[in-house]
């Protein structure tokens, strides 16, 4: 017997025009827009008139910032799209360390001009594959309009760091602030390796009390308080009746013959700083020990994390000590001064320094008075890329360009939202500021202090080419995975009521066919 195999009809037409159905339209359209409110969001907080965020968390607490990065990661985003911006910005955060608004913007502003291409009947295939040509012409742009900066010329590194500190809470201490953060980096940077830089190397320490003034950088280590030891408890806990006295005074003796021993062995390898890991084991300070100490002059550092203590033996160039019996002097550190040193406002922290073969690392002890504190290119290069994609595009053919010349159009939200925040007239700049790059005037931004157009390399406004790239590409990234979204598909999990009776129904099928063994056999 011959099975007739159905055949699709196909279409007489040789060209056909791309039509999406209603559901795939409905999704996308729903991403973007969702996507779209949450670049909408934090747009007002671009640049260094941005307005501020305060956030209020579910544990009463309240924070006031404008970083992209630190906003979306408060914000409970329940849109799966939506969330696609939040780890955007955290990406940018993780990638170049600045940015974090700009790139959610850019993604906003790329979203919409995708937006108005799909209404125009354009495949997200060719929306997508245009989005990454333009980026990839936009970096090669970038890189051409970059200046090269070497590590040893501070001068530079330290406009940079004042740009990226200007759009911050803090952008009035940028001036001592950011002579700090080059200093910090380039005391843990190797230089066989300048590209590779750890962050973790540079250990922050935040003091309430006086004001960002106070801020200094440390080179060795800081601890909030001074601490003293005492005998570990035991493991299992349990009541002791004493009914003599003469018990009494034996485990008196005891403790005291222990605490003796753990010293004299401590004082015996010369050490005379101690550091020890936070524990249950030793949360309990007792007027014995205190008394030992203080004649042992040993001073000890307790509650230290077990985050910190690879970060610690790296700067003292010494090993943990897992056990009192395992001290050896050759496992030490050592340092000209370690100081309990007062603030002024009755805190005190124990600073370490003049370490010897001190490893890469560096300490900055932040002030301020309050925890709120203690938390561009002005939009050149934006329309400078916007002007030369638009030039690209009138020599590209078909929907390819179109797509490029609204990823140009797209980057003029950089400087429009900028001279916005500022209070000026956006379309009076952004034009005037087209007309300075076309005369040739590459390095003309926006100087929102004087509310006009100036040169920014005379401003000493200046960013590292890495957050503008990274910028540029994980913003086009994320636009292209949001575009290939045509449906969301949520999987539920199945309770556990419906997972015992499929196990109950399975156990008997399972014993009945068993049984209907056993009696054929």
């Amino acid at each position: 017997m011959a099975a007739a195999l159905a055949q699709p009809p196909r279409s007489s037409s040789k060209t056909e025009s791309y039509v999406d159905n209603k559901r795939k339209d409905d999704i996308r359209r729903a991403n973007i827009v969702a996507a779209q409110a949450v670049a909408d969001a934090v747009r007002t907080s671009l640049g260094p008139k941005g307005m501020d965020k305060m956030i209020s968390t579910a544990s009463a607490e309240v924070i006031i910032t404008n970083d992209g990065a630190t906003i979306l990661n408060k914000m409970e985003v329940l849109q799966p799209a939506a969330k696609m911006l939040v780890e955007l910005s955290k990406s940018q955060d993780i990638v170049a360390g600045d940015g974090t608004t700009t790139v959610v913007v850019i993604a906003g502003a790329l979203l919409k001009q995708c937006l108005t291409l799909l209404t125009n009947g354009i495949h997200p295939t060719v929306i997508s594959d245009s989005l990454h040509k333009a980026a990839q012409k936009a970096v090669e742009v970038l890189t051409a309009m970059a200046v090269p900066v070497e590590l040893s010329d501070r001068e530079s590194l330290i406009k940079s760091a004042s740009t990226s500190l200007n759009s911050k809470v803090v952008s009035q201490y940028s001036t001592l602030l950011a002579p700090l953060a080059v200093d910090a980096v380039l005391s843990v940077v190797d230089p066989a390796k300048p590209d590779l830089v750890d962050l973790r190397d540079v250990k922050i320490v935040k003091k309430l009390g006086g004001t960002v003034d106070d801020t200094e950088l440390v080179k060795g280590l800081v601890f909030d308080k001074k601490f003293q030891i005492s005998p570990p408890k035991t493991d299992i806990e349990q009541s002791i009746v004493v009914s003599d006295y003469t018990q009494m005074d034996r485990i008196l003796k005891e403790e005291r013959n222990y605490i003796l021993g753990m010293i004299k062995k401590i004082k015996a390898t010369g050490c005379n700083v101690l550091l020890i890991q936070k524990s249950i084991l030793r949360d309990a300070v007792t007027d014995l020990s205190l008394h030992y100490l203080a004649k042992a002059k040993i001073l000890v550092v307790k509650d230290v994390e077990r985050d910190e203590i690879e970060f610690i033996t790296k700067t003292l160039n010494c090993l943990p000590i897992a056990n009192v019996e395992h001290f050896r002097e050759e496992k030490l550190g050592r340092a000209d001064c370690v100081e309990e040193v007062s603030l002024g406002d009755g805190g005190k922290i124990v600073k370490i320094t003049g370490i010897k073969d001190m490893g890469r690392t560096t300490t900055v002890l932040v002030r301020g008075s309050n925890q709120l504190v203690l938390d561009c290119g002005w939009g050149a290069p934006e329309i400078e890329l916007s002007r030369q994609l638009g030039a690209w595009a009138k020599v590209l053919q078909g929907m390819e360009s179109y797509c490029v010349r609204s990823f140009a159009e797209a980057l003029e939200v950089i400087p429009y939202t900028l001279a916005e925040n500022a209070g000026l007239n956006p379309i009076t700049i952004v034009t005037e500021l087209r007309n300075r790059h076309a005369q040739g005037e590459i390095n003309a931004g926006i100087n929102v202090r004087k509310g006009q157009i100036t040169n920014i390399l005379e401003e000493n406004v200046i960013q590292p080419l890495l957050v503008s790239t990274s910028a540029i590409t994980l913003a086009t990234e994320c636009v292209r995975m949001i575009l290939k979204i045509d449906d969301i598909i949520t999987v539920r999990q199945v309770g556990d009521g419906a997972k015992d009776f499929r196990q109950e129904r399975d156990l008997g099928v399972s014993k009945g066919r068993r049984k209907n063994a056993d009696d054929s056999g």
